[in-house]
């Protein structure tokens, strides 16, 4: 009888986790895309400050 009751919560523990993951897949999808959103801007940003890093290491040596 123990082993029945165990396997009972265990299976009742899944079914509520997988209905809490389905609940939840929107909001992932939706989290995955402002993830890749914010990844790419901040690439945008990193990849003009080291355009602007060269530009002013190129300079100065043809200054000088």
């Amino acid at each position: 009888m123990k082993a029945f009751v165990v396997g009972l919560i265990f299976l009742t523990a899944v079914a509520i986790l997988s209905v809490i993951g389905l609940l939840l897949f929107p909001l992932l999808i939706t989290l995955v895309f402002f993830l890749r959103a914010f990844i790419f801007l901040f690439l945008l940003v990193f990849a003009v400050w080291f355009l602007g890093t060269f530009i002013i290491y190129v300079w100065e040596r043809f200054i000088r």
